[in-house]
């Protein structure tokens, strides 16, 4: 058989064994066989376009394991993005900037909000005495809260006194007033509601430009966890015209306290696809944040909270996930306190995995106790972690907002990424973007430095949990093809395998996490389609 392309570079590496592979055969997006130059001579054709890299490694394409494309792509694309400012008045300048290019009368819309800004518990009404009667929405960076202005509170029609079937609350005050802190979905819902609409063109170009950024980063795939409008429309509108740089496979997300009509939506949502987009598998949050007090931890916080799952009814949440097992539909369940780790496990235990593909799956796991460590590899299910929340999100020295909430006890539990895997478990990393860094050789970097790869005088976060640069890379590889019931044609590069690659500059395993980070991205391959990045660039050096 002739290939349709070659991919030729120095080295083809697959993690788990030497290999003096260098050339890559392609049919049809299908890999036709590694090996060596006699590849090129039994698979080259007259039409065989070879593509070549010379000095680059390829390694299977990088799938970040939990990520937002469509509703991070629209925040970025009209947002305001806070994450530099580190100080209330750093936030009050940003606004600032923003409102003098926006017409009067609108919205401030902005994302990746420090809690840590605010000296107590956060407030509207401070917005209000910057910018007296501008509507502001300030979105938490853990993206389950807002910081809304007194305006967005009267256009919303809030009273303080709404109710609601999960953890969801508006926070009042003394006087029963709304203070302008809404928290989890479906109080941050009422809100959104309000927000300027979108056209569907536009959020396509939004997605479709941060997508094609995450691809020049080195991703091949995203597993999206969510699927909520305009996600269908937008990945059709994208498909209309081109391609998705990168393949996305999404969870829709099954509402807290939901019954049986929900959960058959869901489920006839797994029919739905495109060429590189598919809906596979069903999202639950089982507890919120820690930052925000609604993880669902065995012993309260410092404030007494974080002490209640988002599910009020429990066994309509054990229902559900056996809805779905019984249909072959896998679960990802959001739990960050350990009590949540736990519920979801001992449900997960009596409910059994879809018979067939992929493997129900835990999210974030963010402070697990040592007797939770050997379930996941005794029931088979993935961890999903971030390791970017753990090295950005927290502070050695322990004064961020989740470190005093929580303990240093169950701080010194936080994301057990090297205790997981040494335990056996599948260990699949991602980002949660736009919540983390997109970029996963950011992520990849701090996993193994347990600090941010870009600040050196850094102390690392729990240095016990660091783990090596083919473990990290294999997290986001061959566990993300696991965790998708894919690890039988992604994950490796080998024959009858999809061709999902990343081309590097350099070999990633031998390169310290600093140049990791750094590393040029080359081009990217899904379905035997290259994407060239910065080749050209890196050859003219």
């Amino acid at each position: 058989m002739i290939a349709d392309r070659i991919v030729r570079a120095a080295h083809v590496e697959n993690l788990d064994h030497e290999s003096s592979a260098h050339v890559i055969a392609i049919e049809d997006g299908v890999i036709l066989a590694v090996g060596g130059e006699e590849i090129l001579e039994t698979y080259r054709g007259s039409g065989t376009v070879v593509h070549d890299f010379p000095g680059a490694t390829v390694l299977p394409g990088l799938v970040d394991a939990h990520a937002h494309p469509v509703w991070g792509s629209i925040e970025l694309g009209r947002g305001l993005n806070l994450g530099a400012a580190r100080a209330l008045d750093e936030v009050f300048a940003l606004i600032a900037g923003h409102l003098a290019d926006l017409p009067d009368g609108a919205w401030v819309v902005g994302f990746d909000l420090d809690i840590n800004v605010f000296d107590g518990a956060p407030s509207g009404d401070v917005i209000e005495q910057r910018f007296p009667g501008v509507p502001v929405s300030l979105m938490t960076r853990d993206a389950h809260a807002l910081v809304v202005s007194p305006r967005v509170i009267e256009l919303a029609g809030i009273t303080g006194a709404e109710t609601f079937d999960d953890a969801s609350r508006i926070a009042t005050g003394a006087d029963g007033r709304p203070t302008g802190f809404v928290v989890e979905l479906r109080a941050m819902d009422l809100i959104f509601a309000h927000y300027p609409e979108i056209p569907v063109p536009t959020a396509a170009r939004y997605v479709s430009e941060q997508l094609h950024r995450l691809a020049a980063a080195g991703l091949t795939g995203l597993h999206a966890m969510d699927f909520d409008d305009p996600s269908e429309a937008v990945y059709r509108q994208i498909e209309a015209t081109g391609d998705l740089p990168l393949r996305v496979r999404c969870s829709p997300l099954v509402a807290a306290d939901s019954g049986r009509e929900a959960w058959e939506a869901v489920a006839a949502k797994q029919a739905l696809a495109g060429r590189r987009w598919s809906v596979e598998g069903a999202k639950f949050m089982l507890d919120g944040t820690a930052d925000n007090g609604s993880a669902w931890f065995e012993h309260p916080d410092v404030h007494g909270q974080n002490r209640r799952p988002l599910w009020k009814d429990l066994d309509a949440y054990r229902d559900a996930v056996g809805f779905f097992a019984e249909r072959g539909i896998p679960t990802a369940t959001h739990a960050i306190g350990d009590q949540a780790v736990r519920f979801a496990l001992d449900v997960i235990e009596e409910v059994g995995h879809p018979a067939a593909g992929p493997l129900h799956r835990i999210e974030h796991v963010e402070s697990i106790p040592d007797d939770l460590l050997d379930r996941f590899a005794e029931l088979g299910v993935v961890a999903s972690l971030q390791p970017v929340h753990g090295t950005r999100m927290t502070d050695p020295h322990q004064n961020d907002n989740w470190s005093r909430r929580i303990g240093p006890e169950r701080v010194a539990h936080g994301w057990r990424t090297r205790d997981l895997i040494d335990h056996g478990a599948t260990v699949a990393l991602g980002s949660d973007w736009p919540i983390g860094v997109g970029d996963p050789r950011v992520a990849l970097a701090d996993a193994q430095l347990r600090r941010p790869v870009d600040e050196p005088d850094a102390l690392p976060v729990q240095p016990g949990q660091r783990i090596t640069a083919r473990e990290a890379h294999a997290g986001m590889t061959r566990a993300t093809a696991i965790a998708a019931g894919a690890d039988d044609r992604l994950g490796r590069i080998a024959p009858g395998y999809l061709a999902d690659l990343t081309v590097f500059a350099e070999n990633p395993l031998i390169l310290s996490p600093e140049r990791q980070a750094t590393n040029p991205i080359l081009a990217t391959v899904v379905d035997g389609t290259v994407l060239v990045h910065a080749a050209e660039e890196h050859l003219r050096k």
